[in-house]
């Protein structure tokens, strides 16, 4: 199992003990044993070390200010939105909160969600969901329970949201998937739709500016020039 940075993850090699740098790759067969467990784990847990990047997971505490998802079998831990990625966030939840009003939906922004089948927790930029959308412990919102979820592309987390996460949501039977991409040139937005095994069956790409029409159940046409940042 490998814990990395979002900058460590893609290059870095397989490390026998923690390096500490700017790309750092941490533990490979889990954290060590303590005396105490960790706050909010059983005294049982404690006892056993977790040998699943799902159970290292669990294992952690509660880490407001990081993003910790289990993407293709990595812990990737990361800061929390920069500037331009809060600012567009919060266009999305200013676009779709009255959408969501209209259906009885609810509006969440950087909610952790549970993949379902798989069970690899992530954190969409963005999501949309019914009030009773099932949840997987306290923590996450299972993805098959929700409408939409968005990312927004920051610069250190390009291959995640444009390969991984679209395959990862499918494979969860979430049913659409937007991704604003400010990082791409030209700049792009993206939602996809029709989700299998395989991935997304239906995409549609417009220029960060063009109108983008979004399927049922939202049926919506986006107006992507209000992601412009001029």
């Amino acid at each position: 199992m490998v814990m990395t940075s979002r900058r460590a993850h893609r290059g870095a090699e397989p490390a026998e003990k923690a390096r500490h740098s700017d790309e750092t790759t941490i533990e490979e067969s889990g954290p060590e044993e303590t005396e105490t467990p960790p706050s909010g784990s059983t005294p049982e847990r404690a006892r056993r070390l977790p040998t699943t990047a799902r159970e290292f997971y669990d294992w952690l505490p509660e880490m407001p200010h990081l993003k910790i998802e289990i993407i293709n079998g990595r812990v990737i831990v990361s800061p929390r939105s920069n500037p331009r990625q809060s600012w567009m966030i919060g266009q999305l939840v200013r676009i779709f909160g009255p959408v969501a009003d209209d259906h009885g939906w609810r509006v969440w922004p950087e909610v952790d969600v549970c993949i379902a089948w798989t069970r690899e927790p992530v954190v969409p930029d963005f999501s949309m969901g019914p009030k009773d959308v099932p949840r997987w412990g306290d923590r996450e919102l299972m993805s098959n329970g929700l409408i939409l979820a968005a990312e927004v592309v920051s610069s250190n987390s390009t291959r995640e949201d444009r390969e991984d996460k679209p395959l990862l949501y499918a494979r969860g039977g979430l049913p659409l998937l937007l991704v604003v991409d400010p990082e791409a040139s030209p700049k792009t937005v993206t939602i996809y739709s029709n989700p299998t095994e395989d991935g997304y069956q239906t995409t549609t790409t417009v220029k960060l500016g063009e109108k983008l029409p979004i399927p049922a159940p939202v049926n919506l046409t986006l107006d992507t020039s209000a992601f412009l940042e001029d």
